[in-house]
């Protein structure tokens, strides 16, 4: 059993390897591809599953070393790409797709999984939250905004109804930014710590309010409140 161990442990590694290296370069392909076409939808389902894949293998390895900083952080950046891909089977709450039970479950966890990264990272038990407390408050902090909001909206259906467009876009970049920010803390050593973890979402974050309040102001002039989304867009 010791020595089946590692070798178990070095095929999740690896798995993770891969599955991130898959996340990182394909997730370019739905994000300029037209919205709502095959390529985007095809895509970007493989996008979702590599992005579950390399939460699940570092869960595993998060807890078998075990560093609690990094399930946390395995929890808060799928939840992103889950909530984008979820909210696609909600487009119409009022018509009857309510979230189901694994939306509320997925989001309360994410909710108390983002208030612990903010506990520990102010209370620092270990060298490892000494080090990475500022990232672990900024990460429980946009966890905390990203689940309480989710819940709301369960509770609270929006009026527009394009808020499911809004929450796609928001969660799979969302979650391309947690991509980025992990093959950054890999790569960048000529950064200090905290800066590689942060950096893609001081980036990314305002680029995410941006693009949403482009598509509002777009949808607002063409008047389309209930229409299809635009085929031919390459945003």
């Amino acid at each position: 059993m010791s020595s089946t161990l590692p070798v178990i442990v070095q095929a999740v590694r690896w798995t993770h390897i891969l599955a991130g290296f898959v996340a990182f370069f394909i997730a370019p392909i739905p994000l300029l591809a037209a919205k709502g076409g095959k390529t985007h939808r095809r895509w970007g389902k493989i996008y979702f599953w590599a992005m579950a894949v390399v939460a699940a293998s570092a869960m595993v390895l998060a807890l078998w070393r075990p560093i609690l900083f990094l399930a946390f952080i395995a929890v808060f950046s799928f939840y992103a790409a889950f909530r984008g891909y979820r909210v696609l089977y909600r487009k119409n709450p009022l018509q009857g797709q309510r979230p189901r039970a694994i939306d509320w479950a997925a989001a309360v966890l994410a909710l108390l999984g983002s208030a612990a990264l903010i506990v520990l990272g102010v209370v620092r038990p270990n060298p490892v939250w000494m080090q990475l407390s500022v990232v672990a408050v900024v990460f429980g902090v946009i966890g905390m905004l990203l689940s309480a909001n989710d819940l709301w909206k369960f509770i609270h259906p929006p009026a527009d109804r394009k808020f499911w467009w809004y929450s796609h876009m928001a969660g799979m970049i969302g979650s391309y930014i947690a991509a980025v920010s992990a093959f950054s803390v890999v790569n960048f050593h000529f950064l200090p710590v905290e800066v590689r973890w942060l950096w893609p979402s001081a980036v990314g974050v305002p680029g995410i309010f941006i693009w949403v309040g482009y598509y509002k102001r777009k949808f607002g002039r063409t008047g389309k409140a209930s229409g299809a989304v635009p085929q031919r867009s390459s945003a």
